[in-house]
């Protein structure tokens, strides 16, 4: 997380109820997730089999699910790469170019789910959301719908200000349809390569948590 999360929950007076992080790889923020909430209130999603079962291996009574979310359902390919966390469903843009050392090394074919239809057996209050799923988070976000994104209070997100990865969202296109929810970016982290860290919240409650 390009703006660290203990910097979010002093700003933003933030308090956990339940955290969906879409993008799981190695579960690298459970340390830090587990500083301010339980394990039992957090799902992780991860699109690699392997990547899920070593998270598995690695922290007992994790809650993860094996899934490509995205804004339908229908056959994907998903492309991995050869450091694993570039990996995506789509093809590399930009991303070619300023890290040339990163490359696909194989794809297989599977069939994409619904974000909503992943986390509905879970009876976890979800507040705040974690995207970092390589130029997909805003199929993702569509995937969730009202339902979900009326009770989130925090959304956390990579974003894109080129196309790093071909046809991915771009950041305004996120603030967009976010803005249509009520969330207002007021956190953003740019790297040079045009990709890095966005942080929404809900207007509604933005007064209240800066006074």
């Amino acid at each position: 997380m390009l703006i660290p999360l203990h910097t979010l929950i002093l700003k933003y007076n933030i308090i956990f109820s339940g955290i969906l992080h879409v993008g799981a790889h190695e579960c690298e923020e459970l340390i830090e997730y587990e500083k301010y909430i339980d394990r039992s209130c957090i799902l992780w999603i991860e699109a690699m089999p392997d990547k899920v079962d070593l998270c598995k291996q690695k922290y007992p009574h994790l809650l993860i699910e094996c899934a490509i979310v995205s804004d339908s359902e229908e056959t994907v390919k998903f492309n991995v790469s050869n450091n694993g966390q570039s990996s995506s469903i789509l093809e590399l843009g930009t991303h070619k170019e300023a890290h040339p050392w990163v490359h696909y090394v194989s794809s297989y074919s599977a069939t994409s789910k619904l974000l909503k239809n992943v986390i509905e057996p879970y009876n976890i209050p979800f507040n705040f959301i974690n995207l970092d799923i390589q130029g997909a988070e805003l199929k993702a976000l569509k995937g969730l719908d009202a339902e979900y994104l009326n009770k989130i209070q925090y959304i956390y997100s990579e974003v894109n200000s080129k196309y790093v990865y071909e046809n991915c969202a771009l950041i305004t296109e996120i603030d967009k349809y976010l803005n249509t929810f009520g969330f207002i970016r007021v956190e953003t982290c740019m790297t040079e390569s045009s990709w890095g860290d966005a942080f929404y919240i809900k207007q509604s409650l933005l007064t209240r948590y800066l006074t």
